[in-house]
């Protein structure tokens, strides 16, 4: 059986155009049994559409007789008496390639840095052969081939399930790892999903998404939320940086209050948003997305010359989303709190308490209320050895209210329908906030005071460019991340997020449009969608009021 058959078969098993660690894991043979198992991949960009390189290829470069993959693999197969080949379909691991928008087949350099490895697991009797390209006539190895080193473990070793994750391009490899709820949740799950350095699960077996998501707008739901990165600021200068680093009046911010903000660069682009938590007149905690924004907030220290210390969290402090209308039930006889802190059933949206899991002597926690869901709901902050003895009181306190545990797929369709914007689909390094809809958390005419981006922010709000919108699509055709949308024939904007509203019981999409577009004509402001190659096929769309869901969020508030 050829490597060709090999890699068609499992692109088309997988869904994808090469297997990774997690539920599209394995190479299959062309009668779809599985072959090899993929633990772990450092690198996690590979190709298995070309071939390995053969002689051919270097004499019309006008390199007759360069050494080459496919003679090397047919040296090698012959003590099992298998014939040459000219060319040898391969598994192509760390090469970048790609098809491009033409449908182009494409290679450039390739990710893999000095170390990067993929380890993989034989699932039955195999003949393999390894051969480092030595390809030094094209960029694809840097212009420097080098050795490939090969190790075989035995059966009896146990590796665990990763990918890499790096804060910076050059930084080293971080494995994927599990959260201290794991214990708890992969007894109810195998859909895990990478969410940054950690493993988050996708659904759960006994309910799934769409199920899950009803729970949360009609009962409660427990979500690990664990990825979310946490970095803590504490000194004198912690006031005066965080003040500096997000378009928030911090000043303002007491100690208790959750405050949801931006963070910009200079240019007024959008890289990260996220809650910034006031734990005392010296000290914050920054909770959000983006990997570098600790390393950014030290850098930005250092040019103010503040007293600071600022330490990530994340992996010190993990935590729970426990959202839904009955959440404040489930945990209002739950969380113990001592003088000074508002009982649970006291506490205001965007306020946090500091209490314990049923008595004075229970695991602490740290409560907000607060999420990312659209509903009544909390954040449980605890310590990682805590984390299973607060996962089980939680799932405990919850039965009687129908608790059901939730993932992010559930949590993706919430979020949507509520218009909250994530990284990668409403904003990015180009999109400042009033085009990521967010433009009311950068208070312009009322901080005075520099922070970064204003300059930029306030240049833009005076000349906003695009506006984020709601769409309610026609039919049953559910636009992607990335779609054009049209006006007639004028590309006018693009889809940013979509999805299926269980709700609406159509789709529905937040796009980024130019402003001009939504302006004219506003009552009759309709637009197409386009798919295929954006004129084939296109899906009829009406603008709507963000969000699709409680717009005067009076469930949050409840």
């Amino acid at each position: 059986m050829s490597a060709l058959s090999i890699s068609t078969v499992t692109r088309t098993m997988v869904g994808r155009a090469y297997p990774n660690p997690g539920l599209t894991d394995k190479f299959y043979d062309q009668d779809n049994q599985p072959l090899v198992q993929i633990i772990q991949d450092t690198c996690g960009r590979h190709d298995t559409y070309g071939l390995a390189c053969t002689a051919r290829v270097y004499e019309n470069k006008g390199f007759p007789g360069h050494v080459n993959c496919s003679t090397n693999i047919s040296e090698a197969m012959q003590p099992w008496d298998v014939a040459s080949r000219a060319a040898w379909p391969a598994i192509n691991y760390f090469f970048n390639t790609q098809v491009d928008a033409g449908n182009v087949i494409v290679s450039d350099e390739g990710w893999s840095l000095p170390g990067d490895y993929v380890l993989m697991k034989a699932l039955t009797d195999l003949v393999c052969v390894s051969t480092a390209c030595p390809d030094d006539t094209s960029p694809i190895n840097g212009w420097n081939p080098t050795d490939v080193q090969l190790r075989i473990y035995q059966e009896t070793e146990m590796f665990r399930k990763s990918i890499a994750f790096r804060a910076e391009p050059d930084s080293d490899a971080v494995m994927t790892k599990e959260t201290a709820f794991h214990t708890r949740t992969s007894a109810l799950t195998r859909d895990y999903r990478a969410a940054k350095d950690f493993w988050i699960p996708g659904s759960y077996t006994a309910s799934g998404a769409v199920a899950e998501y009803w729970a949360c707008r009609d009962s409660v739901t427990l979500q690990d939320m664990s990825q979310l990165g946490k970095v803590d600021v504490t000194g004198p200068g912690a006031e005066a940086l965080m003040d500096y680093a997000l378009p928030r009046d911090v000043r303002r911010a007491a100690v208790g209050q959750v405050v949801y903000s931006p963070m910009c660069r200079s240019t007024g682009a959008m890289f990260d948003d996220g809650t910034l938590f006031r734990l005392s007149p010296e000290g914050f905690r920054w909770m959000a997305g983006d990997a570098q924004a600790a390393a950014w907030l030290r850098e930005l220290a250092a040019s103010l010359e503040l007293d600071v210390q600022i330490r990530t969290a994340t992996s010190s402090l993990c935590n729970l989303a426990v959202q839904g209308p009955r959440s404040r039930d489930v945990l209002s006889s739950l969380i113990w709190t001592g003088e000074g802190h508002p009982r649970l059933d006291e506490l205001k949206w965007f306020r946090f308490l500091v209490g314990r899991i049923g008595d004075f002597n229970g695991p602490a926690v740290l409560v907000s209320r607060s999420g990312f869901t659209g509903e009544l709901g909390y954040e449980v902050f605890t310590a990682p050895e805590d984390a299973p003895a607060v996962w089980d009181a939680i799932m405990e306190a919850g039965q009687p209210h129908g608790l059901v545990p939730m993932g992010l797929d559930a949590l993706d369709l919430l979020r949507i329908e509520a218009a909250l914007p994530v990284a990668g689909h409403e904003f990015d390094d180009s999109i400042d906030p009033f085009e990521a809809g967010v433009g009311f958390a950068g208070p312009l005419k009322s901080k005075d005071r520099d922070f970064v981006g204003r300059e930029a922010l306030l240049r833009n709000a005076s000349a906003q460019r695009n506006q984020l919108i709601g769409l309610v699509v026609s039919g049953q055709d559910c636009p992607r991340h990335g779609d054009p949308v049209f006006r007639g024939r004028t590309q006018v904007g693009v889809v940013t997020s979509a999805c299926r509203s269980p709700h609406l019981g159509h789709p529905i999409a937040m796009a980024r449009v130019a402003v001009e577009a939504t302006i004219a004509e506003r009552d009759q402001a309709d637009f197409e969608i386009g798919q295929l190659d954006g004129q084939l096929k296109r899906l009829a769309a009406k603008q709507v009021p963000l969000p699709f869901y409680d717009p005067q969020k009076l469930r949050p508030r409840a």
